[in-house]
C-alpha cells in the first residue's frame, strides 16, 4: 500500500499507509495525524485541510480547480505548492510522498 509522510510544523513525521483512491485528507484523518482539521469533511467548503507539497509532486499532479484556487486564496501561510488535501487522491505514483502541514489551519 502506498505510504505518505506527514510532517508537522514542529518537524514530527508521521508515516501512514493511504489506500489508492483515498484522499490525502482522509488518510490523515483515519490515522489521527495531528494538525489537519478538515472541518468540512472534504466537501471543499473550507480550507482546513491545507498542506504543502514538495515542488516535484506539485508539478506532477493535476493543477487545482478554480474552486480549490479560490479556497486556497483565503488561507494563511499560502505557498506556491499549497493544496487542499481533500482534493488529492492517492495513486501508486504518489507512493512515498511527503506533505508538510502549516502552522495553523486558519482561513477567512
Amino acid at each position: 500500500m502506498p505510504k505518505v509522510t506527514y510532517i508537522s510544523p514542529n518537524e514530527v513525521q508521521t508515516v501512514v499507509d493511504v489506500p489508492v483512491g483515498m484522499t490525502l485528507m482522509h488518510g490523515a484523518l483515519l490515522n489521527n495525524v495531528p494538525g489537519l482539521l478538515a472541518e468540512c469533511g472534504g466537501a471543499m467548503l473550507c480550507a482546513t485541510c491545507h498542506i504543502y507539497l514538495d515542488l516535484d509532486t506539485a508539478n506532477s499532479i493535476a493543477m487545482p480547480s478554480d474552486l480549490e484556487r479560490e479556497k486556497l486564496a483565503k488561507v494563511n501561510q499560502r505557498k506556491s505548492t499549497s493544496r487542499l488535501s481533500c482534493q488529492i487522491k492517492m495513486t501508486e505514483d504518489l507512493d512515498g510522498i511527503t506533505v508538510q502541514l502549516p502552522e495553523s489551519q486558519v482561513w477567512a
